[in-house]
């Protein structure tokens, strides 16, 4: 159709450009890696909404060693004590014979197992957390004019389990009071470490903070719910200490 006017013309020519932009797709957006130009199109941004979300638990440290941090009770005792351990079959020997000689050999007989040497047995070396009845049995003396002989009452022990992974063995009442860690050695014995509270003192000392509380150790089983602790030539009374455990 012919235009008839310049007017006529100008508003034929903004018709069709309008026609033509509404048939043109717009381009789709690269803000969006998920959207390609084949799309076509190009979906609203929207924003996610913010849920709250709780930290996962952090999983709680291992507590350091109670004494150095280390299974080796060699790194833990001192010279004296690691030498006094090494004579245990002497402290024994020369424990038992005066406590017999000085008129007590019914009453170290009726012990059975707890004072024979050779009592120690393997496998479950190892006392299960938690309490048990105990009792201390002393041979020989330190001195001249000392008992030969001392049996105790039983008292309360018990044995923790740290998560730190110690084994830890505490006299818990009476007027000697010992607190300590048991050590792996062999498969017939642990090492005990530690050291004495006395009277009413309410806290245990730290082995080394005081020689004259140290204490060292063998620690056995000597039956079914049956243990023992040995010290050798400890540094009160006698030449050799016994701790019964009876569970």
């Amino acid at each position: 159709m012919p235009i008839s006017s310049p007017v006529a013309a100008s508003a034929l020519i903004a018709a069709c450009l309008a026609v033509a932009a509404c048939g043109q797709n717009p381009a789709p957006s690269t803000s969006d890696p998920d959207v390609t130009a084949a799309d076509g199109v190009t979906p609203p941004e929207t924003t996610p909404a913010i849920v709250p979300v709780d930290p996962a638990p952090v999983p709680a440290a291992p507590a350091d060693g109670e004494q150095g941090g280390t299974s080796d009770w060699r790194q833990v005792a001192n010279a004296a004590d690691g030498a006094a351990l090494g004579r245990l079959d002497q402290a024994w020997r020369l424990g038992r014979a005066e406590a017999e000689d000085k008129g007590f050999a019914t009453q170290v007989e009726a012990l059975g197992p707890l004072v024979d040497p050779n009592a120690g047995q393997t496998g479950r070396l190892q006392p299960a957390p938690g309490t048990y009845r105990c009792r201390t049995v002393k041979l020989g003396s330190r001195g001249e004019n000392g008992p030969a002989y001392l049996a105790y009452p039983y008292f309360q022990c018990s044995v923790e389990l740290t998560p730190g992974g110690d084994l830890i063995l505490t006299k818990g009442t009476g007027s000697q009071r010992s607190r300590g860690l048991l050590y792996p050695d062999t498969d017939r014995r642990l090492v005990f470490i530690g050291a004495q509270a006395w009277g009413d003192e309410k806290d245990y000392p730290r082995y080394g903070q005081n020689p004259e509380r140290d204490q060292i150790g063998a620690f056995e089983r000597i039956g079914a719910n049956h243990w023992r602790l040995v010290i050798p030539w400890p540094k009160q009374e006698a030449k050799l200490e016994i701790l019964e455990l009876i569970r």
